[in-house]
């Protein structure tokens, strides 16, 4: 089976460098050919536009930031439907709604193309491990025939059902780790104006019932404060936003998640779209004229 991946940003990147590692042939594009320089060197072979990718692949993988940017290099004059045969698979690892995935796979099915959807979850650096979840929606049989692929990315993989599944429940994830990090900056913020030593009540909290995946990885950066989670503001704004209209379309009053996404839009507004997620703890830091820092913790999860 013949890959091609485009989308090496911070997640992509390291997605594909576990496919080149596992021994899959693989041509892969980016905006910045830069950043494609460590999958060249792994033996990936370059290739100048979407298109191109998909005339020397069975299946082209996406990974990109925004459904806008999907549907241009999918759909595009240079796109990869201009280049892939008939037969060949679309396999979208991006975060998207249920609508805009219904609605690009349409076009692919149009031209005999079929589509897999797969966004993953668990972070960056477990993508750098190969020990992503991924979350896949679509066709059964598809899914089996990209099941090898799939299991050199990550360690935990789960088909969720038919195309458009995997989106809602991406969302699902997200949602939930964007209001536990708002938790967690609450949290640890009232154990700093306690008086209590930040490190071991973090430690405290990790071993108790109110622990999460979200304070055991980002609050490390937080109380670090290189908050570097590789993802931005602007994504979970994103991402956040496709959970409230999920509600909105199933009518399930998600509060939380309401109140999360308006904390959003201030951190996005007070440090900008390109801002790590985790900066939203400097809300509380910043309005409280107190860090939340502690000796001993990562600038960066590995």
């Amino acid at each position: 089976m013949r890959y091609g991946f485009i989308g090496l940003g911070n997640l992509g990147l390291h997605l594909a460098m576990s496919l080149a590692r596992g021994g899959f042939a693989l041509t892969i594009n980016d905006l910045d050919r830069k950043a494609a320089e460590p999958l060249i060197a792994a033996g990936a072979d370059w290739a100048g536009t979407p298109k191109v990718v998909a005339e020397a692949s069975d299946a082209v993988i996406t990974c990109l930031p925004s459904p806008k940017v999907s549907e241009h290099v999918l759909t595009g004059p240079s796109g990869i439907l201009a280049g892939l045969k008939p037969g060949g698979a679309w396999i979208e690892m991006s975060t998207l709604g249920r609508d805009e995935t219904l609605r690009l796979a349409a076009l692919a099915k149009a031209v005999d193309v079929e589509t897999l959807e797969a966004p993953v979850t668990g972070g960056v650096h477990l993508a750098a491990q190969g020990k992503i979840t991924v979350l896949a929606g679509g066709d059964k049989a598809l899914f089996e025939a990209h099941r090898p692929a799939l299991q050199t990315m990550g360690d935990k993989i789960f088909h969720m059902g038919p195309l458009g599944a995997a989106a809602v429940i991406k969302v699902i994830t997200n949602m939930l780790a964007f209001i536990h990090l708002q938790a967690d900056a609450e949290a640890l913020m009232l154990a700093k104006r306690a008086g209590l030593d930040l490190g071991q009540a973090w430690h405290a909290i990790t071993a108790s019932s109110g622990t999460s995946f979200v304070h055991e990885t980002e609050g490390q950066l937080i109380l670090n404060g290189s908050y570097a989670i590789g993802f931005t503001m602007d994504l979970t704004l994103k991402d956040i936003g496709f959970a409230t209209a999920f509600g909105r379309e199933f009518g399930v009053p998600l509060e939380l998640a309401s109140l999360t996404e308006q904390i959003f839009v201030r951190g996005k507004a007070a440090y900008g779209g390109a801002a790590q997620s985790t900066q939203i703890a400097k809300l509380l830091e910043d309005a409280l004229g107190t860090d939340l820092r502690a000796p001993g913790f990562p600038a960066k999860l590995e």
